[in-house]
């Protein structure tokens, strides 16, 4: 390896690597995704990494049993029905 991937590089990497065939995303636990990313860069922080990506639209999080998903954001699902669709569909707006 010549020159260190910085955080954006490394996770956007990971997630184009490490998903599995018809999952556009990764689990950060399941696919070992956070504990490569704490060998590679020293011990740090994955979450706090990730969040960071994510507030600057770089990546796509989205919570899921036993971690969280990570998506690029061109291939992130739709997200969550918002409330008023919700109540909407209940009859209640």
């Amino acid at each position: 390896m010549s020159e260190k991937l910085n955080h954006e590089e490394f996770i956007k990497k990971a997630i184009v690597s490490l998903r599995k065939e018809g999952y556009k995303g990764i689990h950060t636990v399941y696919s070992g995704f956070n504990e490569a990313f704490k060998k590679y860069f020293d011990n740090e922080d994955p979450i706090k990494a990730t969040n960071q990506l994510a507030k600057e639209n770089k990546i796509v999080i989205r919570p899921v049993k036993g971690g969280v998903m990570l998506y690029l954001p061109e291939e992130a699902p739709a997200q969550a029905t918002q409330a008023s669709d919700a109540l909407s569909k209940m009859g209640l707006s």
